[in-house]
């Protein structure tokens, strides 16, 4: 592993963090109520253990052959999958995910739910609410997301741990947040234990931490945007 490197995850890790704390001083919340979730998709597994060794536990990836493959390698960790999930993919991400974020339709939530029976593991499930229908980030729409969540919560082997949103591209994404807080409230009302949100990433995590987010999914600010470093 390169020192360079090291050097490089902390100081942007240090960066992340300080924007984290004034965010949520900000927000009039305390920085243990938001987990930082590092995105390592498309990076090497030696980027996963630096951020490990420098204190984070929590990493999110969103292709499934890839995931896995790290996940193999580092079972010790907690395992996101932050992308969309093919049906047909569900019983390999219910093996090793910790948390599923784009929960978007009944027929995932029946085989994530197998998937996770058959693997004899709890998955927990975020219901993805789409925030804008022009969009195309996916999500269910925010009426739907009552009975998505019914179901989720009603099958063996998931457990609905709250909601996700992207905010939509082009657009100042606080009166998305401040929808997808709505939904979230709503959520609770009927299912209290599910009270995380997923929301905000590197270019807006202030927002969502000023709308309530528990998740923030950060991937460029903390390992670059340059081409991923040969494995």
């Amino acid at each position: 592993m390169s020192a360079d490197r090291a050097a490089e995850l902390a100081a942007s890790l240090a960066e992340v963090e300080q924007r984290l704390v004034e965010a949520c001083v900000a927000a009039g919340r305390a920085r243990e109520e938001v987990l930082l979730l590092a995105v390592t998709k498309t990076w090497p597994l030696s980027d996963v253990l630096l951020l490990r060794d420098l204190g984070l536990q929590a990493f999110g990836e969103n292709r499934d052959q890839e995931a896995a493959g790290k996940a193999r390698e580092l079972p010790g960790v907690h395992w996101h999958f932050v992308g969309q999930v093919q049906t047909n993919k569900a019983a390999s991400v219910a093996a090793y995910a910790s948390v599923v974020h784009a929960l978007d339709r009944p027929s995932l939530a029946q085989a994530l739910s197998r998937g996770a029976a058959k693997a004899g593991r709890t998955v927990e499930v975020l219901v993805q609410v789409r925030l804008d229908d022009a969009d195309g980030r996916g999500g269910a729409a925010p009426d739907d997301v009552p009975a998505l969540a019914d179901l989720a919560a009603g099958l063996p082997g998931l457990r609905l741990a709250g909601v996700m949103a992207v905010a939509p591209l082009g657009q100042d994404p606080a009166p998305a947040f401040a929808r997808l807080h709505d939904v979230a409230a709503r959520l609770r009302a009927d299912h209290p234990d599910a009270a995380d949100v997923s929301a905000g990433m590197s270019g807006d995590l202030e927002q969502a931490v000023a709308a309530g987010a528990t998740i923030v999914r950060i991937g460029t600010a903390l390992l670059g945007r340059r081409s991923p470093p040969a494995r």
